[in-house]
């Protein structure tokens, strides 16, 4: 620690790359970086994986019912709900849930994974019981996020409905709902895909807030107390987790695009 920062870099850059050896934890008693990250990762990827399927399961017919039903008072509602959706910043949106808690408790379990008598659970029963201590922080993270994926699909398939080929298939006698699921979506589908890739880049690091108010033993709280307590390997990991995540995630959606638009080659892809 006695060297220049950028010496410091290059040997914990260089002990990677020929042990492996993430380095020490300065606050958690010279304990492993790379075991308190494999601790923790577990937690944060069950809650955004479900946060992140919910926001898509929500989003995606939500901006197809509001593109079909463009100028409607369906759509008119969406678009004012979407509005109201992408004006709440995770923090509010998390001290109002949590408020909710307090009011509906004890309906709502507020804080940790899982719940006292865990351990004496049947295996069924440590299931449910993380799944209920996931409902509110998974909620807050859906709500923040639906918002602007809706806007967006919503957007993607307006486009594609005004293109030719669209008018073409409609003429032809071609049943609605086919023109929209079979033609139109396959095309209106194709960024938020690439999006996806970026979302995946995002999960490890999406719930800080989330993590914080509902004491949820992910990487969030992790990366934060580092960072509070300079712990300077563990932060330096933390970013290279999140790069390694963004690459995994545009190779995903590179791959993904392949399989859905047939037109797209892989040796072609820049």
């Amino acid at each position: 620690m006695d060297r220049p920062p950028i010496e410091q870099y290059f040997h914990w850059l260089q002990q990677i790359l020929t042990k492996g050896d993430f380095g020490v934890s300065f606050a958690y008693s010279q304990r492993s970086v790379t075991s308190l990250l494999w601790e923790r990762v577990g937690a944060t990827l069950l809650l955004s994986i479900a946060s992140l399927v919910i926001t898509w399961a929500i989003a995606i017919p939500l901006g197809i019912y509001s593109a079909v039903h463009q100028n409607q008072w369906g759509d008119r509602i969406l678009r004012v709900v979407t509005y109201l959706g992408q004006g709440f910043p995770t923090l509010i949106t998390g001290l109002l849930f949590l408020f909710f808690a307090q009011v509906t408790s004890p309906l709502f379990p507020v804080g940790g994974m899982t719940s006292i008598d865990h351990a004496d659970l049947t295996p069924l029963g440590k299931i449910l019981d993380i799944g209920w201590h996931m409902i509110l922080p998974t909620l807050v993270l859906s709500i923040t996020g639906f918002a602007g994926l809706q806007r967006l699909m919503r957007g993607e398939l307006l486009d594609v409905l005004r293109q030719d080929y669209i008018q073409t298939a409609r003429a032809k006698g071609l049943p609605e709902n086919r023109v929209i699921y079979v033609h139109a979506l396959r095309n209106a589908v194709n960024p938020m895909i690439t999006l996806l890739g970026f979302e995946f880049a995002g999960l490890l690091s999406g719930a800080f807030i989330t993590e914080n108010f509902f004491n949820w033993p992910g990487l969030g709280r992790l990366v934060l107390q580092a960072v509070q307590n300079q712990d300077l390997y563990l932060m330096m990991s933390s970013l290279m987790l999140g790069a390694v995540m963004l690459i995994v995630g545009n190779l995903l959606a590179d791959l993904a695009l392949k399989a859905v638009d047939p037109r797209i080659k892989l040796s072609e892809m820049d």
